[in-house]
């Protein structure tokens, strides 16, 4: 029970008890709490208009977002740290492990195509600094992308790399007749003038002077897709499949000795050198195709290979 109050008389000259009605501790308050709004509105007015601070929410706001601010460019050091490891992992990956392979490179164009829509980033544009955001936004979805591509690279790699054995019998990659005195070669592959005119004409092939009845070996293993006869073009013609993108072709030819849809080694013999078809003289009109397009046979040639050693070879496939 709080404390009774009185106050002074001067009529009557002593002390009466005091009575305060509703009304009046109504105004009281009222009065105290416009003083303290007053207080509030002259500490605001004060800090923000004459002094320049700023509030104390506005000063945490501020802080969280430098904050964060922070975190998004320390995440763009480490994106632009994994985007050049991943310009490392493409190099090698087009210029060593697709080319040992056979595979096609794929192009930068792919590699780091952009993401269609130009409404794709429109949800960041209500944010302050939201260009910052936006770029590291896009940054962070091109490595994303990078990677994923570089991901399903390797594991094209690997698959092929894990039939690289039959790969590396299969590639046409031996003379395909046996290394001798009696053999030589008389027209590379390229621009040359054509023995039928007087004229330049690609030579899609590699030409193989020799004599009648000479044996012609398959280059690598493979399937015979076609034996047949073309009278103004390449008479007797063998073709061979070998898989992983490669064809060979053997023209000329005074015989074949395999049939199509034979399973061939390499080393085996297939047919004997001649001159049928548009030819001038016996010889052997050999082509490598990879992937469809002509490619220079020369290139392919395991030239350190004795004639001892393709001897041997020639025994291995008869077996």
């Amino acid at each position: 029970m709080g404390r009774k109050k009185y106050v002074f008389n001067h009529e009557t000259l002593s002390y009466e008890e005091s009575v305060v009605t509703f009304k009046e501790r109504f105004k009281r308050i009222l009065g105290l709490f416009a003083i303290g709004f007053g207080v509030f509105v002259a500490y605001y007015v004060v800090l923000t208009f004459i002094l320049g601070f700023d509030l104390p929410k506005t000063i945490i706001l501020q802080n969280k977002n430098a904050e964060l601010l922070a975190r998004v460019e320390q995440l763009n050091v480490r994106m632009d740290e994994q985007n050049d490891v991943l310009s490392e992992l493409q190099m090698r990956d087009n210029v060593v492990y697709r080319l040992i392979l056979g595979m096609d490179e794929i192009p930068a164009s792919v590699r780091n195509a952009g993401f269609g829509g130009v409404d794709r980033y429109s949800y960041l544009k209500k944010y302050n600094n939201s260009n910052y955001l936006i770029s590291s936004k896009m940054k962070m979805d091109m490595v994303s992308k990078k990677a994923y591509l570089q991901s399903c690279s390797f594991d094209d790699v690997e698959v092929l790399s894990a039939r690289a054995g039959d790969m590396a019998s299969s590639i046409p990659a031996i003379y395909p007749v046996l290394p001798s005195p009696r053999v030589h070669p008389t027209s590379s592959f390229g621009y040359r003038s054509d023995p039928f005119g007087n004229y330049a004409k690609f030579h899609e092939g590699y030409d193989i002077a020799g004599p009648r009845g000479e044996p012609v070996y398959a280059t690598g293993n493979g399937i015979v897709t076609r034996v047949s006869y073309n009278y103004y073009g390449y008479g007797n013609v063998i073709y061979i499949d070998h898989g992983f993108g490669y064809e060979t072709r053997y023209g000329h030819l005074q015989q074949a000795v395999v049939e199509e849809g034979q399973e061939v080694v390499r080393g085996q013999q297939i047919a004997l050198l001649g001159s049928t078809g548009r030819s001038t003289g016996p010889h052997l009109h050999y082509e490598v195709r990879y992937r469809g397009r002509p490619v220079n046979p020369w290139n392919y040639f395991t030239t350190d290979l004795t004639p001892d050693q393709y001897q041997a070879m020639i025994d291995l496939a008869k077996k």
